[in-house]
């Protein structure tokens, strides 16, 4: 399974976020300009952010997004599953996905489930407060994931 640029560049917008959380509401200008990340890309990402709950939003000329909640209190699965959809590495072990006709007697079928639970269980393992404190430690506000 491969985490696309979506979802490596919705990271980077949270944890901008989370470490400009005492700025108010924060253009994405603002983000564009420090991540480095086209505009049009941003928006497509922020509003899926925003449709999920994770963001504040406010129009005018103050306006901008901020995280909703304390960075701690979201997991990176959770970021990442709202930009990038079910993280699964085989189709049979998404919800509602057609099933191959082998489903039933597949002998691999335990390994990929292992394998999906290792995954899940990593991503929801990380914060966003640990992942802008490790930025912080870097010393800069410009980071590639």
């Amino acid at each position: 399974m491969k985490i696309t640029t979506k979802g490596r560049y919705a990271l980077r917008m949270m944890i901008d976020f989370a470490i400009h959380k005492n700025d108010g509401f924060i253009s994405l200008k603002d983000v564009s300009k420090r991540q480095d990340i086209s505009m049009k890309y941003l928006e497509q990402i922020v509003s899926l952010l925003n449709k999920a709950g994770y963001l504040d939003s406010a129009r005018g000329a103050h306006g901008g997004y901020k995280l909703n909640k304390p960075a701690k209190e979201y997991v990176v699965g959770d970021i990442l599953r709202a930009v990038e959809g079910p993280m699964v590495p085989v189709s049979c072990l998404a919800g509602g996905a057609e099933k191959c006709g082998n489903c039933a007697n597949c002998t691999t079928k335990g390994f990929w489930k292992g394998l999906y639970e290792a995954m899940q269980n990593y991503v929801d393992g990380v914060t966003l407060q640990e992942l802008a404190e490790e930025q912080a430690t870097m010393g800069n506000n410009t980071y590639v994931i």
